[in-house]
């Protein structure tokens, strides 16, 4: 703060004798503690001890100079010993308020009050001021204010500190209005310029994000009446809320004065293991977690009390007259309001274990946060998911991981509130593990969250992007225990692959692919390519299993991307490349498509001829069988795809054939919330899209604005592929179709297959979360050429989502 009396000293003849001698002393042996009459203070009792050290020496001070109660006269704390934060070499941050006293007598209770401290050393920031002037710098300066909004009385006149202190927290709530977007701005250009105190080598722990400035925004949003200082996180939060992440990087900070003798607040890493033990933490690696835990949890109370400030500023103007905002439902018990995530009126989580990943799902696909009401309902009410998990279950979690960067933002909310912890128990090992290798960015927690945010961008590239995605989340769960990771994630993993409900054979791929997932950067950096052995090792490694390879290749890409920069270049990639060819070239192709048979009594009704729609309860809470039997016609796969998405029936998997002159379609869908419509209006409805009554096209875009909120769909993460195939028949050939889902997707696709000419014969379509990884079996006659192909493609691209343009290619493959 400024200063109205000056730092110069006054040479009257004689010097001000320095009375803060004693003061100086008095903290030295307090920081000098370690013997056996003078015990050494923890960082908690060291700082509450200062605190009354210097208050007592400000009172007395002030007593000897007339500051007292009736004299117009007041010293007021803001800063550290404001806050009752005082550590070893903090500022000593006061305020002499004064009020209709002689400016002679004020300037000489002021000179005999900084004087001693300043020939003491002891760092002092200090103004004079009447209330008025105060409340105007207040006023004036954002920073003066947020320091005003912590002052506290110390000594003299406490009607006057009253009204200085009263005053700035009125004016902060009347203001806040005003000043919110610069109060946003000031802690945003504050994180750039500090850093994130998780993911620093080297943090900040004062103006870091996740640091004690952010803990002082939240009590300036609290003095505001917006939000909460202290929000609540749940009763499972990891490492104990708010108010205990505080403490430690109090506790952390405290330290980091008496270690450096002086002032700091970047926290060096040769500092760190002595810290570390003072405070029986550990070593530097615990600190940097205990760091990292407490940092991200602040974060977090950060994000949410901004948001729940935005919404709760007074509307004004305009803005008063505006209606409520819109619930716009998102899934099943999940609604849009406000901008947040949040339950739906009748949703009821006690009885619904499967809410967590839908609401995390919903947050992760529209970008929307998650609300804290509702995370802590959900942390209070939800109960656990049985064992193995519901099919609707772990398609959620595959939305969840399937949604780019979005997922990370969710995973960290269902975290900090603990309930990622209670979806999976194994994550408390690797929560905020440190890494060990300089090449590492981020935490262990979080370049997980990062390698699956970079292997949804290349989903397409496998024919499993569920097992990618699961093995992305999974590869680096064996850290943090004792032995080789890869061997105990392994084990974990199978563990893991069993709770989700994986079929056996998928728990083996995924506990291969945790085993496994450093075997081609470690062989293709570090081995001879052009050596027999070298990749019969690896194919041997790998029984053979050419599935295990594709997503063995595409994980390390991820897992390279997600580890920092430069870590994944043309050296790596061609190497890893390489090694991958080779090995495809031992390893056995893997197995074409092929339709699915139909049962005898579909082929009975379809035998009989006409319209037949029929829906039953399937395996999962939430998954239902439609069966469409109907005569066999161009578009009628379209119209039946249509009609099942205007209803809300997401389509999760379909096998297509026919019997004679009729076709037989059955769809695995899933309603978006509610329940299923009537089997008979789906056949009506088909019946009025197959005469043409109905304009799908028009009404699904319809319905995908309503569904997204945006336009016809949101960017894509990862490249559609498609790969083209020989089929057993002549004049057929098999597509296989690697995209991202989106509203009425088969509908679209069969209507570019009708536009091209080309006759879907039968199809296999299945859906992973956000992925689709769907085969169509395409009657094309003679003309199957490239020009046609090129069509075909071109009429697909335009209807499946896809990345920005910048990058907006297909992938297409021939399979000979």
């Amino acid at each position: 703060m400024g200063s109205s009396s000056g730092n110069g000293k006054q040479d009257n003849g004689e010097r001000v004798s320095n009375a803060a001698a004693d003061l100086v002393a008095a903290r030295n042996q307090l920081l000098d503690g370690g013997v056996p009459r003078n015990p050494r203070l923890d960082a908690e009792s060291l700082r509450s001890a200062l605190v009354d050290l210097f208050e007592l020496w400000l009172t007395s001070k002030g007593a000897e100079l007339g500051i007292t109660a009736d004299s117009g006269l007041a010293v007021v704390a803001v800063g550290g010993l404001g806050r009752r934060e005082m550590l070893p070499y903090s500022d000593l941050d006061l305020v002499l308020l004064h009020d209709d006293v002689d400016p002679a007598r004020v300037a000489e209770v002021a000179d005999q009050l900084w004087y001693p401290l300043w020939d003491a050393h002891i760092k002092l920031d200090h103004s004079v001021r009447t209330v008025p002037q105060a409340l105007r710098v207040a006023n004036d300066d954002l920073i003066a204010a947020l320091g005003m909004l912590e002052a506290r009385h110390i000594v003299g006149d406490v009607e006057l500190s009253n009204l200085l202190i009263g005053g700035v927290r009125r004016e902060w709530r009347t203001g806040i209005r005003n000043r919110f977007d610069e109060l946003i701005a000031q802690a945003q250009a504050r994180w750039q310029r500090s850093g994130e105190i998780a993911h620093r080598a080297e943090p900040d722990l004062k103006n870091g994000r996740g640091g004690l400035r952010d803990i002082q925004l939240l009590d300036a949003l609290a003095v505001a009446q917006l939000t909460d200082a202290m929000p609540g996180l749940g009763p499972d939060v990891p490492g104990g809320g708010v108010k205990q992440a505080q403490r430690r990087l109090l506790d952390v900070r405290t330290e980091l004065h008496r270690v450096a003798g002086r002032s700091r607040d970047q926290l060096r890493a040769q500092d760190a293991d002595e810290i570390g033990a003072a405070l029986r933490i550990g070593d530097r690696f615990d600190l940097a977690r205990t760091l990292s835990d407490s940092a991200r949890t602040v974060s977090y109370s950060v994000d949410v009390g901004l948001r729940t400030a935005a919404n709760a500023l007074p509307r004004r103007g305009l803005a008063r007259l505006r209606r409520m905002p819109v619930r716009r439902p998102l899934d099943e018990g999940v609604v849009e309001h406000a901008g947040e995530v949040v339950l739906a009126r009748d949703a009821r989580p006690q009885r619904d274990p499967g809410l967590i990943l839908r609401v995390a799902a919903a947050s992760a696909q529209t970008g929307l946060p998650m609300s804290a009401t509702t995370l802590n309902r959900l942390s209070e009410d939800a109960p656990e998911l049985r064992e193995p998990w519901p099919k609707d279950a772990l398609n959620d979690l595959l939305v969840l991981l399937g949604a780019g960067r979005g997922t990370i933002d969710a995973i960290e909310a269902l975290d900090r509130t603990g309930l990622w912890g209670r979806l999976l128990p194994e994550w408390g090992a690797v929560r905020d593990l440190p890494p060990r290798d300089a090449l590492h960015t981020w935490t262990v927690d979080r370049h997980l969250m990062e390698t699956v945010a970079y292997a949804s961008a290349l989903s397409t590239r496998v024919a499993r992007p569920d097992l990618l995605a699961l093995g992305a989340l999974l590869h680096d769960i064996g850290k943090g225990r004792a032995g080789d990771h890869s061997v105990v994630g392994a084990e974990l993993a199978t563990h893991i692959g069993r709770r989700l409900g994986l079929w056996p054979s998928d728990v083996r791929t995924l506990s291969a692919v945790v085993r496994h997932h450093l075997l081609l950067p470690e062989t293709a950096t570090r081995r001879d390519l052009a050596d027999p052995e070298t990749v019969q090792f690896v194919v041997d490694a790998l029984d053979g299993d050419g599935q295990l390879l594709e997503l063995l290749h595409t994980l390390a890409e991820a897992d390279s991307l997600a580890t920092g920069p430069g870590v994944w270049g043309d050296w790596k990639a061609s190497l890893i490349g390489d090694l991958v060819r080779r090995c495809r070239t031992v390893m056995a192709g893997l197995e074409l498509p092929t339709p699915e048979p139909i049962a005898p009594d579909l082929l009975a009704k379809a035998a009989a001829g006409g319209v037949h729609v029929d829906l039953k309860p399937g395996d999962g809470k939430y998954t239902y069988v439609v069966t469409v039997i109907a005569p066999d016609a161009p578009g009628l796969l379209s119209d039946a795809a249509g009609v099942l998405a205007l209803h809300s029936l997401r389509v999760l998997s379909a096998a297509l054939g026919g019997e004679g002159e009729s076709a037989v379609n059955t769809f695995v869908v899933s309603p978006k919330f509610g329940d299923p419509p009537d089997a008979g209006l789906l056949r009506q409805e088909l019946i009025r899209a197959i005469a043409g009554d109905l304009d799908l096209p028009a009404l699904l875009a319809k319905r995908e604005r309503e569904a997204t909120g945006v336009g016809p769909s949101r960017y894509a993460q990862a490249q559609p592929r498609m790969i083209w195939s020989p089929a057993s028949m002549p004049g057929q050939v098999i597509l296989e179709l690697r995209a991202e889902d989106r509203v009425g997707l088969l509908s679209r696709l069969a209507a570019a297959f009708a536009s091209c000419g080309a006759n879907v014969r039968w199809a296999k379509v299945v859906t992973m979360g956000s992925a689709v990884v769907d085969a169509f079996c395409l009657e094309l006659g003679a003309d199957d050429g490239v020009q046609r192909r090129a069509a075909i493609e071109k009429a697909v691209l335009d209807v499946v989502p896809r990345p920005a343009p910048k990058t907006d290619t297909a992938v297409s493959d021939t399979v000979s």
